[in-house]
């Protein structure tokens, strides 16, 4: 027998924060396990600055008693009144391979959205752009990453038996970083600077940039970004979150940011891959997980791209080329090998457009699937 229990006590919470771990329990090869804090906090009002304009519920689904299956629903008030959509979200679903298990979860989320006045269902999608989104369907040979998620097979035949259709794609790339920079770019680059006044911030540690991404990083995100597929302007608190998330992934020579008047006009965002060291951790990053780690921000050969961006007043005016000549010329001299950029929606050209000229490859694709309810 089949039950939906929506989460309201300490054994359905823990269910539903536990599953991912038995689902791809006995270590799975391209599964990487997320932070069991990280993910609880994302769900926590007290935590998430997104409770400001969202409202969320969780579903565990057992099966003769056991949790076989999870789902979240999400009412992002902000992002429906900016596109005049009545859309409820789900996110943090797992199942097993029994297409039973995803259509109970799926109606528990429909319900409710019907319940409040809504016609579309759309997921995975999280909170915010900073969270974690898109069900994988191409690539699931390939070692997943700590701001993804990994999902089985299957569960695409389910979303298509169960009647989505594509909403949006995100597609990723493995770059391979050249073996030494390209002088003639520098040149170009320099002559950039001198033009327009723009400078290199000196980072050093977090705190270097640490007032500029608390501040600017918003501007900058939630200007360039507000046109992108289920993008909604970030508040001051879940901007604060983030930085102090980055703050634990940073390292000086995988961040760049680009200065005019002491103003932040661009960034580029990166952080060592850390996808073999949360495997060992498994969900926990403290004891056991901390040596691994801090070995991982320490020593790599590959990188994740997180996030970059240029203000529009100063684009095509040379701070991307600026953002990735520095970038790369780091990435060389520390020895690193691969950049993962993460998912980038496959409508965004100018993104696209930067890895021109680089071997690449498209090595993963998630989607955001919909239907109406």
């Amino acid at each position: 027998m089949i039950t939906v229990t929506e989460v309201t006590n300490k054994k359905t919470y823990r269910d539903f924060f536990n599953l991912p771990y038995i689902l791809y329990e006995n270590g799975h090869p391209y599964n990487v396990p997320p932070l069991k804090d990280e993910e609880e906090d994302e769900f926590n009002p007290k935590k998430n600055g997104a409770f400001a304009h969202c409202e969320s519920k969780m579903w565990v689904a057992y099966k003769d008693g056991k949790p076989v299956g999870r789902i979240a629903g999400i009412l992002n008030k902000k992002y429906n009144e900016k596109t005049s959509e009545k859309q409820i979200r789900f996110t943090r679903y797992d199942v097993i391979d029994d297409l039973e298990v995803s259509s109970k979860l799926i109606d528990a989320v429909s319900d409710w959205g019907r319940q409040l006045g809504m016609n579309k269902l759309i997921g995975p999608i999280g909170f915010s752009d900073f969270d974690k989104q898109g069900m994988l369907i191409e690539g699931f040979e390939e070692q997943d990453l700590y701001v993804t998620i990994y999902n089985y097979p299957y569960y695409v035949t389910h979303m298509e038996k169960l009647g989505f259709d594509k909403a949006a794609d995100w597609i990723e790339f493995e770059i391979k970083i050249p073996d030494k920079p390209d002088e003639r770019i520098d040149r170009i680059c320099d002559l950039t600077m001198k033009r327009y006044g723009y400078r290199y911030l000196d980072i050093k540690n977090f705190k270097s940039v640490e007032k500029y991404f608390s501040i600017g990083l918003n501007d900058i995100m939630n200007e360039v970004y507000d046109h992108l597929y289920g993008f909604v302007t970030m508040n001051q608190q879940q901007i604060d979150r983030e930085t102090k998330l980055m703050k634990q992934i940073f390292v000086p020579d995988c961040t760049t940011a680009i200065l005019k008047d002491d103003e932040l006009i661009g960034y580029g965002f990166m952080m060592p891959n850390i996808s073999d060291a949360l495997i060992k951790a498994h969900g926990h990053i403290f004891p056991s997980g901390i040596i691994p780690f801090l070995k991982a921000l320490k020593h790599y050969d590959k990188v994740d791209l997180l996030s970059t961006g240029v203000k529009k007043k100063y684009q095509g005016k040379g701070v991307n080329a600026l953002i990735l000549n520095r970038s790369l010329k780091n990435l060389i001299k520390n020895g690193v090998k691969y950049v993962y950029t993460g998912p980038e929606l496959e409508t965004n050209v100018q993104i696209k457009d930067q890895w021109k000229g680089f071997e690449k490859r498209l090595n993963r694709r998630r989607r955001c699937w919909y239907k109406e309810i």
